[in-house]
Parts: C-alpha cells; sequence; structure tokens
C-alpha cells in the first residue's frame, strides 16, 4: 500500500507540473491575467491573409489598435478541426486575461456559447453564427441582400447570358450568397442562366482550398461561363487566379474589396466588383464597446440599410451600371425587393 501510495503521490506531482508547463506554455500573462490585455482574435481556417473573411476582421482589429490603443492576439484555425480544438484556443485567450473575444466564422458558434459561461466577466463575440450567452455579441450579415447586387451587375455584364456561382462548402450560410445572386440574377434578366456548385459538400477546407477553386471555375469557363462570383473565402483567390487566365470573363469577389487586396493585385483587372461584408466594422464596434465599459451583447445585425454589405466600386467596372445596381439596392431596403435566403 506504500508503495502504491507513493507512485500515485508521485504521479500527482508531474500531472501538477505538466500542467503548469503547459500553463506556461499557452500564455506568458498568467501571472497578471487580470488585467485586460486587449483583443484575442481566433480566426477561421485560411488566417489573416485569405483576401476575404479574416483579412476583413484583422482590419477591425488594426484600426481598434490605432485608434484605441489596444493590444491583440490572434490565432488561426487549421482544416478538420473538432469543437475540442475551438474550445481550447478560445479558452486560452480567456484565460490570458483578453477581453473581448472574438471567433470569426459560424464555426465558433457552438464553442463560443460554452466558453462563455465558464467566464462570465470576458465579453465574447461571434460572427456569423447567434449564441444565447449573455456575454456575447452575435454579428450576423445580410450576406443574402449583398449578393443579390452582385447577381444585378452579373446579368448586366455577361455577354453570353451564361453566369456562375461557387460556394466553398454548402450549408446555410454559403447558401444565402447563392440564393441572393441567383435572384439578383433573374430579377434583372430572365433569360440569363445560372449554374450554381459548392467544392464541398461539409468540409470547412472548401474556404481553404484555392486548387479546388481553380478547377471548378475552369469548369465553368470552358462551359462559356464568363462572370463568376466565388464565395469561399481563401479558396476564391484559385477561382480568380483561373477566371484573369481568360480574357473577356470577370471575377466577383467576396467579404473583402478583393481588387484592393495586395495578394490578388495581378489579377485585379480581372475582379469585376466584390461583395463587402465589413466585419472589420463590426468587430472595431464590439472592441469598442469594451473599451468604453458598454459591452455589445445579444444579436446585432448588420443589413444592406446600414451598409453591412456593400458592392465595392474599385476599378470603375461597375461604374457603368451603377445607376441600376443603385434602384435595385433602394428596393431592398424600402421593402419593395425581399430577397431569399435559400436558394
Amino acid at each position: 500500500m506504500r508503495r502504491i501510495a507513493k507512485i500515485a503521490a508521485a504521479s500527482i506531482a508531474t500531472a501538477a507540473l505538466a500542467f503548469t508547463a503547459a500553463g506556461c506554455g499557452e500564455s506568458s500573462t498568467e501571472d497578471d491575467a487580470g488585467k485586460n490585455k486587449g483583443v484575442g482574435l481566433a480566426f477561421d481556417v485560411g488566417g489573416r491573409d485569405d483576401h476575404s473573411f479574416n483579412e476583413s476582421a484583422a482590419r477591425g482589429v488594426d484600426k481598434a489598435q490605432k485608434e484605441l490603443g489596444v493590444k491583440s492576439k490572434m490565432l488561426t484555425a487549421k482544416n478538420n478541426e473538432t469543437e475540442a480544438d475551438r474550445e481550447q484556443r478560445l479558452t486560452s485567450l480567456a484565460e490570458a486575461g483578453y477581453n473581448p473575444v472574438i471567433g470569426v466564422g459560424f464555426n465558433y458558434g457552438k464553442s463560443i456559447t460554452k466558453v462563455a459561461k465558464e467566464f462570465p466577466k470576458t465579453t465574447f463575440a461571434v460572427v456569423d453564427s447567434v449564441s444565447p450567452g449573455k456575454n456575447v455579441d452575435s454579428i450576423v450579415f445580410s450576406e443574402h441582400e449583398g449578393s443579390y447586387l452582385a447577381g444585378v451587375a452579373a446579368a448586366l455584364k455577361t455577354k453570353t447570358n451564361k453566369v456562375g456561382f461557387i460556394g466553398g462548402v454548402n450549408n446555410a450560410l454559403i447558401q444565402k450568397f447563392q440564393a441572393g445572386f441567383e435572384q439578383g440574377v433573374k430579377d434583372t434578366k430572365k433569360d440569363v442562366k445560372v449554374s450554381s456548385e459548392y467544392l464541398y459538400a461539409n468540409n470547412d477546407k472548401g474556404f481553404n482550398d484555392p486548387a479546388a477553386a481553380n478547377s471548378k471555375a475552369k469548369g465553368m469557363l470552358d462551359r462559356n461561363i464568363d462572370v463568376i462570383y466565388t464565395a469561399a473565402g481563401q479558396s476564391g483567390a484559385g477561382s480568380i487566379e483561373a477566371i484573369n487566365a481568360k480574357k473577356g470573363t470577370w471575377a466577383i469577389g467576396v467579404d473583402s474589396d478583393q481588387y484592393q487586396q495586395p495578394g490578388l493585385a495581378k489579377y485585379k483587372d480581372s475582379i469585376m466588383t466584390s461583395v463587402v461584408k465589413n466585419v472589420d466594422v463590426a468587430v472595431f464596434d464590439v472592441i469598442k464597446s469594451v473599451k468604453d465599459g458598454k459591452p455589445l451583447t445579444g444579436t446585432n445585425a448588420y443589413p444592406l440599410s446600414k451598409d453591412g454589405v456593400s458592392l465595392a466600386t474599385s476599378g470603375g467596372y461597375i461604374d457603368d451600371i451603377q445607376s441600376k445596381i443603385d434602384a435595385a439596392k433602394k428596393k431592398i431596403v424600402g421593402g419593395d425587393v425581399k430577397v431569399n435566403e435559400s436558394p
């Protein structure tokens, strides 16, 4: 019995030592974790340099650092993660004293809900998902409304009367992009054919697989489709690359103004416009609310009427049809047109 007791005691001591080491590895700020370290941002797959969704969120943090003087820590998801992976990422940020802690993307919905309960004094935020947590800012956008305007532009710009939509993952969120785009096309020109396809049925790799998007776009181009709207995060770069290689075809970007993205500069003359989701605005809003001592919580929507989504004008490629796009926006904002959220 004494030998067993000694082994047990040694095991406990070893475990305690391992836990302490792990804690130090996770964060160098545990000794003063009671202080607010700034904003903790957890990216979706693709990371900061996805030229799209995550990049927009990062711009919100950059603005907060510059204008509010807050510090930040950013962590990135990997392909094929589990809920436990996401929970650990959020927990490490909260334990280290970051406030708010922001999950970029609907994949963080469940993990935010769980982790927020464990840190009731920390404000959490999740983009593209609704969490019931009392200390959570649920940030949602009207992607379907912005995509409707993209559909209007595609219908007016196509020369072949064939346009395409490529989604990264076939889920409810990306279907909003598809639905709005298809409706915008049909409401503008009924004889224009829309082909909608997805990279993956249920795998987040669809947001981080440029090669798959490149291949999908080439297939569409081979079928004489001359305008392609891709809603697939970092994968969209592959689609834009394929479109750029075929003269007389147009890409429509997503989330960020992709014409302005340095990483896509060599393709910019093929980017007609982008459906911009102002994730940066929403991220800055929640950071500022915490800084001001009045944290945003509940569901906060960013629709077309509040410029939560918009159609980029960089490059001047839609200048000739801007009046028609503005007219379509007015109808949506005024309630004359209700945009579908599912195909």
